[in-house]
């Protein structure tokens, strides 16, 4: 029954964190890049940032197509291999928030959460 649960719930909280980026994240930050065109030399890292926050959440997403579908082995790859993978791209989107104008952040930041 925990390892269900943890399967279950592991499972929504990739599906949850995808959705997040490619809905809210990634638009965000086409924005932000977009308002460097004229200016490319003042962009900093944001294009890499960006470029990776995309490359690290399709691999989350190619990772979670090949979990096993036996319960145990499902756990242990989900514990070993798919959620280093979201910190990976929780890392990114982190540094995205730093990057990113206030304004365009989609979601309330630590900050605001902390604070509010």
């Amino acid at each position: 029954v925990m390892l269900e649960n943890y399967c279950t719930v592991l499972g929504v909280e990739v599906q949850t964190m995808v959705e997040m980026v490619e809905t809210g994240i990634l638009p965000a930050c086409a924005k932000d890049l977009a308002k460097y065109a004229s200016a490319p030399s003042l962009k900093g890292d944001r294009e890499a940032v960006y470029a990776g926050i995309k490359k690290e959440t399709d691999k989350l997403k190619e990772l979670l197509g090949k979990k096993p579908h036996d319960l145990a082995p499902e756990a242990a790859y989900l514990c070993d291999t798919v959620k280093p993978q979201m910190a990976a791209v929780r890392g990114l989107v982190d540094k995205a928030e730093g990057l990113l104008e206030r304004g365009l952040y989609p979601y309330p930041t630590y900050e605001e959460i902390i604070y509010s």
